[in-house]
């Protein structure tokens, strides 16, 4: 399951710099799959395809936010997801809305990084 945001964020950004996959981004800021991984050119993304590096819309205006795509809750890294281990209000809490089984993250976490 992705880790996401809730709305008690102060925007304090501490989360971001923490994560491995470079899956966080402060609000009104695009994302692209390629920002912090391995991935380059056409990749297939749920029904169809896109371009890596190609900029994505905000998931959230106005305060920091999880790609929930991009976020494998540190497996492969760290014993703990580092958002929520440096969140100082525990705003970084599992999104309900995407649950991945620990083999699926750590097959995300491999597609992200070519491992």
């Amino acid at each position: 399951m992705a880790i996401h945001i809730t709305e008690e964020c102060i925007n304090c950004g501490a989360c971001e710099p923490e994560c491995p996959n470079t899956a966080i981004y402060e609000g009104g800021a695009k994302w692209a799959f390629s920002d912090g991984t391995d991935l380059k050119g056409i990749i297939e993304f749920e029904n169809g395809l896109v371009d890596a590096s190609e900029k994505q819309e905000p998931i959230s205006d106005d305060k920091y936010y999880i790609v929930p795509y991009k976020c494998t809750e540190c497996i492969g890294f760290h014993e703990e997801p580092q958002c929520a281990a440096v969140c100082p209000v525990d705003c970084c809490v599992p999104d309900p809305d995407h649950v991945e089984s620990q083999e699926e993250l750590l097959a995300k976490k491999e597609w992200l990084h070519l491992a």
